[in-house]
């Protein structure tokens, strides 16, 4: 989740484990089943791509189709359309011409023939993708599904999640990842698998691959994690700040493998980093207690990640999670701690008792009297370290572990521990 955007494996694999290219894999003594291989390079991931009322679409250089019930429409090399929900139903634009649709619950956007060249074969919002669009069709919006082949949509991930000029075991390691994620999340009876954000994996179309990124996802084609004889919960980020997280710590259920590490991330960008905190922000982050001029850290995680905090307003206090805090201040992590800007002013109630008059005597009260002093509220600095959940796989940590020597399986093993790198077969 972009970098702001998971994974570890405990197995010891002997030197035959090697991928030579997209159509070799060799476990241990023997050749992977031609079979298992078609099998992957099949499937296919639906990525939700965009949910508006309205679609700006377009060829690249080949020609597309949309289909709408038993009406189709052809369109042309480097044509736009767009698509919009008006008045209930959908309508057409192109070439300054407007017609209106039937009324389908599902429309698809597909190449007119067999793709040829490997680039684009349809573009959404200026981005390009591959495989198909279908086009559900809802009362206030239009959610956009990209029906793409696993193998196909990786490279983009990989080069959407990290920069394609880091090293090839960190790249590896990051397609073994989001491979295992995707398959691990798809949803037969669910509109779709993933997103194509930061609350699945990033996913920005064919622009985001390179030479790189292609050959990190064809050296481990098919390979995933698996513990006992399920997918992992390939869960990563961008920087855990010195140590991952257990996932018990941040969600319902401690997983096995993903438990809190070491992290190598010393040289991330966010590694460590501060935040100011205005009023006007507190004031719309805790709206219901008046601002904040306090937080307090009540409870951490074994990480030092925060488990509860309160916070401490003007008209009154909350009690909030970690993810509850980081959610409505938009922090970086939940690995953090607060201090008071100005600390004289936040011990100070909201206001201050007008100066009585100088003289001892009784004085009548003045209608045009100065207003109590008002004190203004306090700023905060966060202090933290790391980007994200701090759950799995840290991606800086990925890349410190790669400019150290280390293998992709060795970057797995680490921070999934006690899973194994296998060939998928079956999901």
């Amino acid at each position: 989740m972009a970098l702001p955007s998971p994974r570890q494996c405990v197995l010891a694999w002997s030197a035959t484990w090697l991928v030579a290219g997209p159509a070799a894999a060799v476990v241990l003594a023997g050749v992977v089943p031609m079979a298992l291989q078609a099998q992957a390079a099949e499937l296919q991931v639906r990525v939700l791509l965009l949910e508006a009322g309205l679609m700006p679409l377009a060829a690249r250089q080949q020609p597309l189709v949309l289909r709408a019930g038993s009406q189709s429409w052809s369109v042309a090399p480097s044509e736009a359309v767009v698509l919009q929900l008006a008045a209930g139903g959908l309508v057409l634009e192109r070439g300054g011409a407007v017609e209106r649709l039937p009324q389908v619950s599902e429309l698809w956007l597909e190449p007119a023939a067999r793709p040829a060249g490997d680039g684009a074969d349809f573009q959404l919002q200026q981005r390009g993708y591959r495989g198909r669009l279908q086009l559900l069709v809802g009362g206030s919006a239009v959610r956009a599904i990209n029906h793409v082949p696993l193998e196909a949509y990786l490279p983009s991930v990989v080069g959407s999640e990290m920069p394609a000029s880091w090293p090839q075991a960190a790249l590896r390691a990051q397609a073994v990842a989001a491979r295992t994620y995707a398959l691990r999340q798809r949803k037969p009876a669910a509109p779709f698998d993933v997103s194509a954000t930061v609350s699945s994996q990033v996913y920005k179309g064919v622009d985001a691959e390179t030479p790189s990124t292609r050959e990190a996802v064809a050296s481990t084609r098919g390979q995933v994690l698996l513990y006992g004889s399920s997918l992992a919960n390939a869960v990563f980020h961008s920087s855990a700040g010195g140590s991952t997280e257990n996932s018990g710590d941040l969600w319902s259920q401690q997983l096995p493998y993903l438990v809190s590490v070491p992290d190598f991330d010393q040289h991330s960008p966010v590694h460590a980093w501060e935040q100011r905190l205005e009023p006007e922000q507190l004031q719309k982050a805790f709206g219901e207690i008046g601002g904040a001029q306090r937080i307090e850290v009540l409870a951490t995680t074994g990480s030092g990640r925060v488990r509860q905090a309160r916070v401490i307003g003007p008209a009154g206090t909350l009690v909030l999670t970690g993810a509850q805090l980081r959610s409505r201040l938009g922090l970086k992590s939940t690995l953090v701690r607060f201090e008071v800007l100005a600390p004289e002013l936040a011990a100070l109630p909201p206001s201050l008792p007008a100066l009585p008059p100088l003289s001892s005597q009784p004085q009548p009260s003045d209608p045009e009297a100065a207003p109590p002093v008002q004190v203004p509220p306090p700023s905060l600095l966060a202090i933290g370290r790391g980007y994200g959940h701090g759950v799995g796989m840290s991606q800086w940590g990925a890349h410190g572990l790669a400019q150290r020597g280390q293998s992709y399986d060795q970057i797995l093993r680490h921070y999934y521990r006690g899973t194994e790198l296998r060939p998928y077969g079956t999901p």
